[in-house]
């Protein structure tokens, strides 16, 4: 009589292939994410009671340094220096006339130096406005 030879397979998982993918995905996005820049400035605007939700199209932006950035649309805010910001901002009249300028300055931005920024609008007949964010008192609950 002849004997009959079980063999026994296991079914074993092999977890090589699967932590090379892991490796593979972990160093894909740590390579992905060096490429990533914040584009958004620090701004740390002052409180307001007073609310008006608009969207200007021409933002200007002076930041705690005081320096000047200008954005247009959706375009990225730019670094302007003094004097390009007069022409910036009469080229933004020529081309949307009856659109405001929004100036979201820094709350550590002395007072003078955005006075400054206003009059110069004032004085070529551009309509600013100043952009600040609620006041946590003037949250109003819903409903009411």
């Amino acid at each position: 009589m002849a004997l009959k030879r079980h063999y026994d397979m296991t079914s074993l998982f092999s977890m090589a292939s699967m932590t090379d993918v892991i490796f593979l995905l972990l160093i894909f996005f740590m390579v992905t994410s060096t490429f990533v820049f914040p584009t958004a400035l620090e701004i740390n605007l002052p409180q307001s009671s007073e609310q008006t939700a608009l969207k200007p199209g021409t933002r200007v932006y002076i930041d705690k340094d005081q320096i000047i950035y200008a954005s247009f649309g959706d375009h990225e805010p730019q670094a302007l220096a003094e004097d390009q910001l007069l022409g910036f901002l009469q080229l933004v009249q020529q081309q949307q006339p009856e659109d405001f300028i929004a100036i979201y300055a820094d709350a550590e931005v002395p007072y003078g130096r955005l006075v400054e920024v206003l009059d110069l609008g004032a004085r070529n007949g551009l309509k600013m406005v100043l952009a600040t964010k609620p006041a946590p008192s003037s949250a109003k609950p819903a409903g009411k």
